[in-house]
């Protein structure tokens, strides 16, 4: 300060140089957050031509090739594009959206457990339409409707618990977890009273899958991950604010409440979306956005990068279930649990370890 007062004309110089550093280090950072999102298309990518080119009715990639650009025999086309296209489409849609919804919450809540599946928002879409299936016998769009709106009573159920003159993170964690205990066990009881039949159609609502999404359902799918990314892009400028606090977002001129509310309700919807076209996949949304802030190196909420990488390790877990071990299949769900139950054992274990240092 006191250099500045004696030499005036330094002062410019100095904040010149300054803005100059943030610049660069912004660019770097944007810099790497591309590569990331380019180097995770480029794995999809590969990923969508082997489970193309995998399975029983095997196609090669040159004939994979020829069927995506309009050639290729009638029973290459058929197995390519009716069975194992929609198939893939739906695994990158599903990944996207829990991923994208997962790093909304993280972000928000500034918690790293903070996750829809960790929260029973997922459970509650899983509650709602084994209701509709076990309690109603419907099906189809009825269905997809009540696991949407199961997911949204629960996080409103959710929100109103924690909220105590603010919503506070923690609070909201725990409440969560609750909740999601309570979803898992109505599930439970449900099939333990139900018909065996209808016991195994709903049982698709309790692990996850993405092997029957096609037509309409996946058209649901990519209109309403499309549309809530696009919401929550619009949103997203709060996020660096909200990170920084209530108290200095406050002073930046955000209104921490209501754009905590509308990006949280957005996320759910996601979420909601989501899980009534393929179930609850486990800990997608709650591995994929952690493991890409640790990729692009940097605090912020990744938003685009966890996205991407949402879409491939669904992808690439699906491909894994159905490939890995011959003559076994699993669905997609069953994998990413086996991936995400020792990832948050270590996050737990972590957690501990920085709260106590």
């Amino acid at each position: 300060m006191r250099v500045a007062a004696d030499h005036p004309s330094q002062a410019p110089v100095a904040v010149a140089d300054v803005r100059a550093v943030v610049a660069a280090a912004r660019g770097r950072h944007r810099r790497r957050h591309i590569l990331i999102v380019v180097a995770a298309l480029a794995v999809a990518v590969a990923l969508a031509l082997a489970a193309l080119s995998f399975g029983a009715a095997a196609v090669t990639p040159d004939r994979v090739l020829a069927v995506l650009f309009g050639g290729g025999e009638r029973l290459d086309r058929f197995v390519v594009l009716e069975l194992r296209v929609p198939r893939i489409l739906a695994a990158l849609l599903v990944g996207a959206g829990f991923a994208l919804a997962g790093a909304v919450f993280q972000s928000t809540l500034r918690n790293p457990l903070a996750s829809p599946d960790i929260l029973g928002i997922a459970q509650g879409a899983s509650l709602g339409a084994v209701w509709a299936i076990l309690g109603l016998g419907a099906g189809g769009a009825v269905v997809a409707g009540f696991a949407f709106g199961g997911a949204l009573v629960v996080a409103l159920v959710i929100w109103l618990a924690a909220w105590r003159q603010g919503l506070h993170g923690i609070r909201f964690v725990l409440v969560g977890v609750g909740m999601s205990y309570v979803c898992g066990s109505t599930v439970a009881w449900l099939l333990a009273r139900s018909d065996v039949r209808q016991a195994q159609t709903a049982l698709h609502w309790t692990v996850g899958s993405v092997a029957d999404v096609r037509g309409p359902e996946l058209a649901v799918l990519a209109i309403g991950v499309a549309v809530g990314a696009a919401a929550i892009a619009v949103m997203s400028r709060v996020l660096p604010a909200l990170a920084l606090g209530d108290d200095h977002a406050a002073g930046l001129g955000v209104r921490t409440d209501v754009a905590r509310l509308a990006l949280l309700v957005l996320a759910v919807a996601v979420v909601a979306v989501a899980t009534s076209v393929a179930g609850p996949i486990a800990f997608v949304a709650l591995i994929a956005p952690a493991v890409a802030r640790r990729l692009v190196g940097g605090g912020d909420a990744a938003l685009a990068a966890s996205t991407c990488v949402g879409a491939v390790l669904v992808l690439g877990a699906d491909v894994a279930g159905q490939f890995a071990l011959p003559g076994f299949t699993a669905p997609v769900g069953i994998v990413t649990g086996v991936i995400g139950a020792p990832y948050l054992l270590w996050l737990l274990a972590r957690t501990e370890r920085t709260s106590r240092a």
